[in-house]
């Protein structure tokens, strides 16, 4: 058996030896972790076994929750120390990019392709110490977690099911 075979099913017999309800929440764990994400957690999950269903959904809320408790957060530091929307953050390198690809997409845009770059806590924070609306950024965060979540769980599951 080669290695990675070997793992993979080290990996499922580890999980096998939670209880059943243990399992979605691990997967929400790892979810809420920033790199991992959504869709790293639901590829974690399948691989060990979960159900690509119930392991996309844990791995979504995981990274949701995660997401939300930054922005909130977020918003609220900016709201103390702020006095205005320029005191918000420091002028640097990165932060006048993220300014430029705002200015060039949107909310909507940073929040659907952000996931490409940078994990979806960055960008939530950045769009919440922008003065940007709380449930603005919710809904296009939930929106891209959703749909990154959803092509990574479908990608794995059919690489899955043409592997065996």
């Amino acid at each position: 058996m080669n290695p990675i075979a070997e793992l993979i099913l080290g990996f499922q017999n580890l999980m096998a030896q939670l209880p059943d309800w243990l399992q979605p929440l691990i997967v929400a764990l790892a979810g809420a972790v920033p790199f991992i994400e959504g869709e790293g957690a639901a590829t974690i999950g399948i691989i060990g076994g979960i159900n690509p269903v119930i392991a996309a959904i844990a791995g979504a809320l995981g990274n949701f929750i995660a997401v939300a408790l930054v922005v909130y957060l977020g918003a609220a530091i900016r709201a103390r120390f702020a006095k205005s929307p320029e005191d918000a953050t420091p002028k640097t390198a990165r932060r006048e990019k993220f300014q430029r690809a705002f200015n060039r997409y949107g909310v909507a845009g940073v929040s659907l392709l952000g996931p490409l770059l940078l994990p979806t806590h960055f960008t939530a924070a950045a769009l919440a110490g922008s003065g940007i609306s709380k449930g603005r950024v919710l809904v296009w965060q939930a929106a891209a977690i959703v749909l990154w979540t959803t092509l990574l769980t479908l990608f794995i599951t059919g690489v899955i099911a043409f592997a065996v």
